[in-house]
């Protein structure tokens, strides 16, 4: 269903359909002491998606496998996409990272004392007449220690839909820099119900429940601010043709508890990198792209990487326009990264453009940064390649909670 390009008047208009909502979207730089930070926690924030270790203990993943609503993103640095929500009578505005690799949704609550929540937009449940106890306390660890707060229960506004009754975590300690440094005020997850934080019902199952969506399923967009572009948008119930061109290609999820289906091969300009890993997590809420350590240095290696003391590959910004393509494989269609078909575009638009950083440096200048880390996932949950906005700026994906696929198109 093709989704209308309107002004936010048009969503007074009388309809029997819901009609998606759209904001104009930010551009903000990425610098070299950004990304430290964000190096700095990302692998423990990562493992801690794919373990999902709670203070209850491990939470196991199931091995067995109309109208559209929109939520535009912002995109921050080409590293971080945020929406924005509402939550509570009348709205409190968050801004959130809509996360296919988590299934909860929290926000600060002004009863936090931590920094990271003072630096943020925060729930006062005092000042909003929908406000119902629950009382539940959560706890989800992170690498720099435990984010922990309580479960709440609200009206929640996601573009123009109302969801009754969301429960909601309310966080009272967020820990580390991580948090502080971020755009974002919290996670919003989309992952499935599974693997939620004290079984918790996600929102996007409870817009389905509550009969607010024409289809179980959700598209997502991410532009590319290198390039002037916007920042993205998740659509709700519905596909947006305008965002992608040619056919979609779907690839059945393999494992409930994130989108993972089956990497088929990963290729460097045509030949083989050694990539025994099968399964890959289509992560809307990571920035780079997360592989076992060994295929990381296999790829980085080919690319001219050099590891520094944060972890990170650096590139010489000088061979990105001749760095080779590579190409994922899933439901037997090939995805290409590093191979655009503008012949009037700049040659850094080329190869090497897609899964490479470029950031500002201390003192001026830029630095490029490989969009490829090391991270090792032990069994069950790995070996796992997560798969993120690396490659989304460059493909539109599709999830489809009705048939239990992933849907990937080339990006409009």
């Amino acid at each position: 269903m093709k989704v209308l390009a309107l002004l936010i008047t048009a969503l007074l208009a009388v309809d029997t359909l819901a009609k998606p909502a759209r904001m104009k979207l930010k551009k903000l730089p990425h610098t070299k002491k950004s990304l430290i930070h964000h190096f700095a926690e990302v692998k423990a924030a990562m493992t801690h998606k794919i373990m999902m270790t709670t203070e209850q203990g491990q939470v196991a993943i199931n091995p067995q496998g109309g109208a559209e609503h929109g939520v535009p993103l912002t995109n921050f640095m080409n590293a971080q996409y945020y929406g924005e929500i509402t939550i509570g009578t009348p709205p409190q505005t968050f801004s959130v990272v809509l996360d296919t690799g988590s299934s909860n949704l929290w926000v600060p609550s002004t009863r936090c004392s931590s920094i990271a929540c003072w630096l943020h937009r925060r729930y006062d449940r005092t000042q909003s007449s929908t406000f119902k106890e629950n009382g539940t306390e959560f706890a989800i660890r992170y690498g720099s220690g435990s984010l922990e707060g309580i479960i709440s229960n609200e009206v929640l506004g996601v573009a123009d839909l109302k969801i009754k009754d969301q429960d909601f975590g309310e966080s009272t300690k967020e820990p580390g820099i991580t948090f502080a440094v971020g755009r974002f005020d919290g996670i919003f997850g989309l992952a499935y119900d599974n693997i939620a934080v004290n079984r918790v019902v996600p929102p996007f199952y409870n817009m389905i429940n509550q009969k607010l969506l024409d289809e179980p399923l959700f598209g997502a967009w991410f532009g590319d601010n290198s390039n002037g572009g916007e920042g993205g948008e998740i659509t709700f119930g519905g596909i947006d043709d305008s965002h992608y061109k040619g056919d979609i290609s779907w690839a059945p999820v393999i494992r409930k508890g994130y989108w993972e289906v089956e990497l088929q091969n990963v290729t460097l300009d045509g030949a083989g990198i050694g990539v025994t890993t099968k399964r890959a997590a289509i992560d809307t809420g990571t920035s780079l792209c997360a592989l076992p350590t060994a295929e990381a240095d296999a790829i980085n290696t080919r690319i001219g990487g050099r590891k520094n003391a944060q972890g990170q590959y650096i590139i010489d910004c000088s061979t990105v326009p001749n760095l080779p393509q590579l190409v994922f494989t899933f439901g037997g269609k090939d995805f290409k990264l590093a191979d655009y078909p503008w012949l009037s575009a700049p040659a850094e638009l080329y190869t090497g453009k897609d899964y490479v950083l470029k950031v500002g440096g201390f003192g001026g200048g830029e630095q490029c940064v490989s969009g490829f880390m090391g991270l090792d996932i032990p069994a069950p949950a790995g070996p796992l390649w997560i798969v993120g906005d690396v490659f989304l700026r460059r493909y539109y994906t599709v999830y489809d909670l009705g048939k239990n696929r992933v849907g990937f198109a080339e990006a409009a």
